[in-house]
């Protein structure tokens, strides 16, 4: 049974959200319109942060709401993906860094979507996924930022900075991923005792 309140829409982390994925077309924008990497590096950084800082709103402030438990890393998801393919496509990120993040998350996303449609009880957020997810937010700016064409003054510490949060944080995403399996089946297993089935 949800706590009281949570069944809240009106919050502030769950504007947070809808102005981070509102911002996603001016990244694009920057990007490969403006073609202004650091501008877009800076300002995918920004929108990266702002998942921490809704997070902490909602959990500080009595925030927390249903819609924010999907609401949360649905725009974490299309703003890793969006962002990710679009490094990408810009040459900034090496591609096998961004295919190996995105492709996690389209699993674990797809995954998400079959098991509420098994009607499995939904799992909650592990934290070695948050971290990994973090340090991936981190580094996709700090690749964008990194390329020589993008403006940045400091793009030549931009790039060993990049690796740094890149390389453990696809670790930790894909350890998340592996822990979710068991996760998924007892979900799953509780879902269909609850249905009756």
């Amino acid at each position: 049974m949800a706590r009281r309140g949570e069944d809240r829409v009106l919050t502030v982390p769950n504007a947070l959200s809808v102005i981070r994925l509102g911002f996603i077309p001016l990244f694009l924008w920057l990007l490969f319109g403006r073609e202004n990497r650091y501008a877009a590096a800076g300002l995918l950084a920004v929108l990266c942060a702002s998942d921490f800082v809704d997070g902490y709103v909602a959990r500080h402030f009595n925030q927390v709401s249903n819609l924010g438990k999907v609401l949360d890393p649905v725009a974490d998801r299309i703003l890793l993906g969006v962002g990710g393919v679009a490094i990408i496509v810009d040459g900034s990120i090496p591609a096998w860094v961004g295919i190996l993040g995105l492709t996690r998350e389209l699993v674990v996303g797809v995954a998400g979507i079959v098991l509420a449609l098994l009607g499995a009880r939904r799992i909650d957020v592990l934290l070695v996924g948050k971290a990994g997810n973090f340090l991936l937010m981190l580094a996709f700016p700090l690749f964008l930022a990194s390329n020589p064409d993008g403006g940045a003054s400091w793009h030549a510490v931009a790039r060993p900075l990049a690796w740094l949060c890149a390389l453990p944080g696809l670790v930790l995403s894909y350890y998340a991923a592996y822990r979710y399996v068991p996760l998924a089946k007892d979900a799953l297993a509780k879902g269909g005792q609850r249905g009756g089935g």
